[in-house]
């Protein structure tokens, strides 16, 4: 629970500063102030009727729906692939030659995948992973460093319907082993290491040790090959990426998937208790973040978008992955430290890439504060258009200092509030609609119905701390936690009928 007599609190009330967009970002954002609050007001008297809507015009289905909402699943009977919306339907457009991912290594090698270079790629994984045994609804663990193969495998599993849970490549090997048992794991895809701060990350040893030290499911571990040299090797069990490139084809028919499938498990740190396998599904999760992206982030055709989490975080998930590819978006994705081999490392690829959208965490910010100007200002930062800030509250003297320095006072933010459990944003600033304010997130995104409430479960006045809640579901949720629906009841008892976030909260007016 957050204490919410803090100074950190009592400086977000007492801020009074406000940044309008200029007008030249007004003029061309997606989305502006009144077509804002009609869409909003849509999705609270209408929900129903606003996301059948909005799944139609953004989703490509393969069979319709039968039912929009019931209970807390959404589209119920329609079949759809995630895979296919990042991918397939692109190579119909202009977009199939279009870069859809640019990556660059920490010892500085890079690589480019057009949309159709990604699909052939991920076609190839799918196929690999076929070969392997597996099939719809297994599960398939995915831990890497962030290179291109990670999202290739990420789109590989939603291909063939099988469940990816991405661990993230810093969790040990203890932690990776409870992820496995948990989630009855099949497969893993691996690499033998990658590059942090100059020094190799030994990934293959850590599934070797947790495949020695637990009890598992695991028939296969598929390796990708980064680092080169010599690793332990178990025959039979053990295969290398790269040597199926060329045995397997670049044609995987996208498996159809009921809207409700699930489409991932992802763990969280499990910091406060036993990790939770949050279960996100395809239709509602991949809807939220296509909406979420397209309008929050204000995302061009045009534009490279850098969002520098992992992707073994929800953030990596729907704003590395999902939602920015699903948008048909350029992704920028770097696999190393913000500060190898100096504290400059952002900033000269900000400018070596032409960055024009950058997603970062408050603790990135403060880190920067504190690392000095000189090391931003040595970089020229002029394709920046947007800034935003995920993973707890931004204090508004680092929300200045982002905006000022970074943004060079010109570079909207939105500050992004959200979790694991709601799969994308669900409060944040949209960026040609309203004003930002340092320290506050901002509005609550289209069919989100937030409310701070007191222990009672009852609204307390404007200005008053309280518990965050969600009135109403909406299709980004999670659906259950794996091997634990009572532990995921337990989010909507406390308040009944109401998601309790957890967190605390302040309606600052």
């Amino acid at each position: 629970m957050v204490d919410l007599n803090t100074t950190a609190i009592d400086s977000v009330l007492t801020e009074e500063r406000v940044f309008e967009p200029s007008d030249s970002f007004k003029d061309q954002a997606h989305i502006d102030a009144a077509t804002y609050r009609r869409l909003y007001r849509q999705s609270i008297a209408d929900p129903e009727g606003f996301w059948a809507e909005q799944a139609a015009e953004n989703l490509d289905w393969f069979a319709p729906w039968d039912k929009t909402l019931d209970g807390q699943r959404w589209f119920v009977g329609g079949k759809l692939n995630l895979s296919h919306n990042c991918l397939d339907r692109h190579l119909l457009t202009e977009n199939r030659h279009k870069a859809a991912l640019i990556w660059e290594g920490e010892p500085g090698d890079t690589r480019t995948f057009t949309y159709l270079q990604l699909h052939q790629q991920v076609c190839r994984f799918a196929n690999t992973l076929q070969a392997l045994g597996v099939q719809k609804g297994d599960r398939v663990a995915i831990y890497l460093p962030l290179i291109p193969e990670a999202v290739m495998a990420m789109l590989a599993c939603a291909r063939l319907g099988a469940v990816h849970t991405v661990v993230f490549g810093g969790f040990s090997a203890e932690a990776l082993r409870d992820r496995l048992v948990d989630a009855q794991v099949k497969v893993v895809v691996t690499a033998d290491g990658g590059w942090r701060r100059g020094k190799p990350v030994l990934l293959k040893a850590n599934v070797d040790q947790a495949l020695v030290t637990g009890t598992t499911q695991v028939a296969a571990v598929l390796v990708v090959q980064r680092l080169g040299g010599e690793v332990a090797w178990t025959t039979g069990r053990d295969h290398w990426w790269q040597d199926w490139q060329s045995q397997v084809s670049v044609e995987c028919p996208a498996v159809v998937m009921d809207s409700e499938d699930l489409l991932f498990i992802l763990y969280t740190s499990g910091t406060t208790g036993k990790p939770k396998g949050i279960v996100h599904t395809t239709a509602g999760y991949g809807l939220y973040a296509h909406l979420t992206t397209r309008y929050i982030f204000d995302l061009k055709p045009t534009d490279l978008f850098w969002c520098t989490a992992d992707v073994g975080w929800i953030t990596g998930h729907s704003y590395v992955v999902y939602g920015p590819l699903s948008n048909g978006g350029t992704v920028f994705i770097y696999e190393g430290a913000p500060n190898h081999p100096d504290p400059s490392r952002f900033w000269q690829l900000v400018e070596q890439h032409r960055v024009n959208i950058f997603y970062t965490a408050p603790t990135a910010v403060r880190a920067f504060m504190k690392w000095g100007e000189g090391y931003v200002q040595a970089h020229d930062r002029s394709s920046l258009r947007l800034l935003g800030t995920v993973g707890e509250p931004i204090n508004p003297e680092a929300w200045m200092w982002y905006h000022t320095v970074i943004g060079e006072g010109r570079c909207p933010i939105v500050d992004t509030y959200w979790q694991t459990e709601t799969g994308g944003i669900i409060i944040t600033t949209l960026p040609g609609a309203s004003a930002t304010k340092p320290g506050s997130a901002g509005l609550p995104f289209f069919g989100i119905l937030p409310e701070v409430v007191d222990m009672r479960g009852q609204a307390v006045p404007v200005q008053t701390g309280g518990l965050l809640v969600v009135r109403r579901p909406w299709p980004g949720m999670m659906r259950t936690i794996y091997n634990d629906h009572p532990r995921f009841l337990s989010y909507w008892q406390s308040v009944p009928g109401s998601y309790l976030t957890g967190d605390g909260a302040v309606c600052d007016g």
